[in-house]
C-alpha cells in the first residue's frame, strides 16, 4: 500500500500537511531526515507511515511515556500492530513484548531512551530487522535545549552498535538554530532531508493578561468555558493545590498533577482528564509532555514559564486537532522572581563542570528575558514568538490579544515624568532605591505606616497619581523599563534610573504606550471557525454520540473522532457512507466501526430540524 492510500485508509486524511510528504519520501528513499514541525503539525505521521511501508521494524525513541501509550493505543485502534517499552511495564510484560518482537509481530515499537541499554534490549535489537529509527523530541539531545536529557546521548552508541545502520530521523517542535546544529552533529545525521515547516499555529489565539487578582481573572475566563477541556499551568506544587481547590469549590470538575503526588494518584488524575471525566487539569510543567489529547480547547498559564520554548510547547497542547483554541498567560512581576529562583537553584545540571553549569545558567536567564519581553510587548504576540524562532511573519496576525484588541496609542509623558521623578526623590530621601510597589504606593498617596514612618509622604510626588490603580502604574513603569529609562537591580529588585531618563525628565522626550480601550471578552476572541445555529446544535449531538461510543469501548473520546473531525462532520452533514468518508479525519477502519451510528444520528437530526 502506498503512502497516500495509508494516509486515507488508516488515518482518514485526504492530503498531507506541509512538510510531511518530503520527510516520508526521504525515509522511503533511504535518506536520514530532520523535521521541525509545530505541535499538532503531524510529526507522528512522518515516522508512522514509513514504518508501515518499510520492511521490518521501526523504532520510535521518545522520552514521553504518556505519548507512547496514547499513540500505541491509537495505532491499535486503527488496526496497526504496535507496542511500547518503558518503565511502566513489569518484568513479565517486558518479556512478552520481547518475545513478540523477535516473532515479528510488531511494525512500530516505541522505546524510552533509558531502555536502550537496559534489560537486555540492546542484544535483542541486534537480532531485529530495524529499518528506521525515529528520534522524537530530538532537541533533548542538546545541552543548550530547554529539555536536555543525558539519556539521549545513549542513542548514538545504540545506533552504532547495530549490525547495520538503519535510516535515522530526528523530529522536534521547537529548536533554535544552535539546537538544530547540535541535533545534526550529535546524532551524526548523514546528509539529511531537512524540513522546517514553520512554528506557527494559526488556530491558536494568544493573550497576555495582567490582572490585579489572578484567581478572580481565572474564574472569569473559565465561566464561559465550563464544558470545555483545558489545562491550567502553575509554577509550583503549592499553587497547583490552591488553584485546584478553588476551582472545585466553584463547581468545576478539576483535577491536579505534580511530582509530589503518589504515582498511583498521578496516573488516575491523568486518566480522568484524558477520558473527560474531569474537564480541567491543574498542573506543574511535569504534566503534558507527550499527552496526545486532541480536544484541549484552552491552556491558561497561571504563572509565566521560564522560556519561550517551554511556553510555546505547553500552550501548544491546545488545539492539537486543528480546531480553534485559546492560550492565556496571567502575568505578574512576581513570576519573574519565581522563575529566577528556579534557574539559580537548578540541581539537574550538577553533573556538569562549574564552567558549563554557569554557561547553561546564563543561557536560561537569557531565555527568561525573552519570555518577560513576550509578556510586556505591545506588538503582535504571535509575531514575537515566530521572531524568536527565526521565522518571518506579518506585522499583524489577527488572532492574538494585541492584534484583536481595541487599543489606542496614548501619550504618557506626564505620568512617565512623575514616575521617574518619584524614583529619584525616594533615593534622595532614603539614600537607597526601592521596588516598584513602594514607588506605586507613594504615587497613589498611600497611608501605610511604613511609608509614613520613612517620611515618603513629604515628597512632592506623593499622591500625584492617586486616581490610578497599582496595576496601571506598574504597567507604565514596565513600559519605561522596556524603553530603557528604568532598570530593575537584580539582587534587591529595586528600580533605578538610567542616564537615558534625563531625556524624558529634562529634554522633552515623549513616551507613549498602547492602552486597551475596553477589555475583550475572551470567549469571543477566536471567533473564526466556530459553529453557529443548527451546525452548532448538530456538533453537540455528535459529541454526545462520541462520548457514548468512547465509554462503550473504554477509550478517550478524541480517539473515536477529534473535535476538528466532528466540526467538519457537522458542516458537511454526510448522508451516505461515501460522503462520510470524505469528512476530514475519517479513515476506512473508523468509518467501518463508527460510520453507521454517526450517519443515523445525522439523519435523525436532519429530520427533527427539517433540513434538506
Amino acid at each position: 500500500m502506498d503512502k497516500t492510500a495509508l494516509l486515507q485508509q488508516i488515518f482518514g486524511y485526504s492530503s498531507f500537511r506541509p512538510g510531511q510528504e518530503e520527510l516520508i519520501d526521504g525515509v522511503l528513499g533511504g535518506r536520514d531526515v530532520f523535521g521541525i514541525m509545530p505541535t499538532g503539525g503531524g510529526k507522528s505521521m512522518c515516522y508512522q507511515i514509513p514504518g508501515l511501508i518499510l520492511p521490518g521494524i521501526t523504532l520510535v525513541i521518545s522520552p514521553l511515556i504518556s505519548l507512547m501509550r496514547d499513540q500505541v493505543m491509537a495505532l491499535k485502534t486503527a488496526g496497526v500492530p504496535a507496542a511500547f517499552i518503558n518503565s511502566t511495564l513489569n518484568a513479565a510484560q517486558m518479556q512478552a513484548v520481547y518475545r513478540n518482537l523477535l516473532a515479528g509481530q510488531y511494525k512500530i515499537v516505541y522505546v524510552a531512551p533509558e531502555r536502550l541499554d537496559y534489560g537486555g534490549f540492546g542484544s535483542i535489537a541486534e537480532k531485529l530487522p530495524i529499518s528506521f529509527i525515529a528520534v522524537d523530541e530530538a532537541h533533548c539531545i542538546s545541552q543548550w535545549g530547554q529539555d536536555f536529557r543525558p539519556s539521549y546521548l545513549r542513542i548514538v552508541n545504540f545506533i552504532e552498535n547495530l549490525p547495520r545502520r538503519p535510516v535515522v530521523g530526528a523530529f522536534t517542535a521547537t529548536a533554535t538554530k544552535q539546537v538544530r546544529e547540535d541535533v545534526e552533529r550529535i546524532l551524526k545525521l548523514q546528509d539529511p532531508v531537512r524540513t522546517v515547516t514553520g512554528f506557527d499555529r494559526p488556530n491558536l489565539y494568544f493573550e497576555v493578561i495582567r490582572p490585579e487578582r489572578k484567581e478572580k481573572e481565572l474564574l472569569r475566563l473559565l465561566a464561559s468555558r465550563r464544558n470545555k477541556s483545558g489545562i491550567i499551568y502553575c509554577a509550583t506544587r503549592k499553587k497547583v493545590e490552591s488553584v485546584c481547590e478553588t476551582l472545585r469549590d466553584h463547581g468545576y470538575a478539576a483535577t491536579r498533577y505534580h511530582a509530589g503526588l503518589e504515582e498511583k494518584e498521578r496516573t488516575e488524575n491523568q486518566e480522568d482528564f484524558l477520558y473527560d471525566r474531569k474537564t480541567v487539569m491543574v498542573a506543574t510543567n511535569a504534566f503534558g509532555m507527550g499527552i496526545d489529547k486532541s480536544n484541549v480547547s484552552y491552556v491558561i498559564h497561571y504563572n509565566m514559564p521560564k522560556s519561550i520554548e517551554a511556553y510555546y510547547q505547553e500552550a501548544g497542547r491546545a488545539g492539537r486537532d486543528g480546531a480553534e483554541a485559546e492560550c492565556f498567560l496571567l502575568y505578574s512581576s512576581s513570576d519573574v522572581t519565581t522563575a529566577k529562583f528556579f534557574i539559580n537553584s537548578d540541581s539537574e545540571n550538577e553533573e556538569m563542570d562549574p564552567k558549563q553549569r554557569e554557561m547553561v545558567r546564563q543561557q536560561d536567564l537569557a531565555r527568561l528575558d525573552a519570555m518577560v519581553g513576550y509578556c510586556k510587548t505591545d506588538t503582535c504576540l504571535r509575531g514575537y514568538i515566530l521572531e524568536y524562532f527565526g521565522q518571518k511573519h506579518p506585522e499583524v496576525c489577527g488572532n492574538c490579544g494585541t492584534c484583536m484588541g481595541d487599543f489606542e496609542t496614548v501619550d504618557i509623558t506626564k505620568e512617565a515624568q512623575m514616575i521617574l521623578s518619584c524614583v529619584r526623590r525616594i533615593y534622595d530621601k532614603l539614600g537607597y532605591y526601592v521596588g516598584v510597589a513602594t514607588v506605586a504606593r507613594v504615587l497613589q498617596g498611600s497611608k501605610e505606616k511604613k511609608l509614613l514612618a520613612l517620611g515618603l509622604h513629604e515628597l512632592s510626588t506623593y499622591g500625584l497619581l492617586n486616581t490610578m490603580g497599582r496595576t496601571e502604574i506598574r504597567a507604565m513603569a514596565e513600559r519605561l523599563e522596556g524603553e530603557g529609562y528604568l532598570v530593575t537591580e537584580e539582587e534587591h529588585k529595586t528600580l533605578r534610573l538610567t542616564p537615558e531618563a534625563a531625556q524624558v525628565l529634562f529634554q522633552g522626550k515623549k513616551v507613549t504606550m498602547l492602552v486597551r480601550k475596553e477589555e475583550i471578552q475572551a470567549v469571543n476572541a477566536p471567533a473564526a471557525g466556530k459553529l453557529a445555529g443548527t451546525d452548532g446544535e448538530l456538533y453537540d449531538a455528535l459529541r454526545e454520540l462520541r462520548a457514548e461510543l468512547a465509554q462503550e469501548s473504554h477509550i478517550p473520546a478524541y480517539m473515536v473522532f477529534s473535535n476538528a473531525t466532528l466540526t467538519d462532520m457537522a458542516r458537511k452533514k454526510p448522508a451516505t457512507m461515501s460522503e462520510f468518508k470524505r469528512v476530514s479525519g475519517v479513515g476506512e477502519i473508523k468509518a467501518a466501526w463508527y460510520g453507521q451510528q454517526f450517519l443515523e444520528r445525522i439523519k435523525a437530526f436532519r429530520e427533527e430540524n427539517e433540513l434538506a
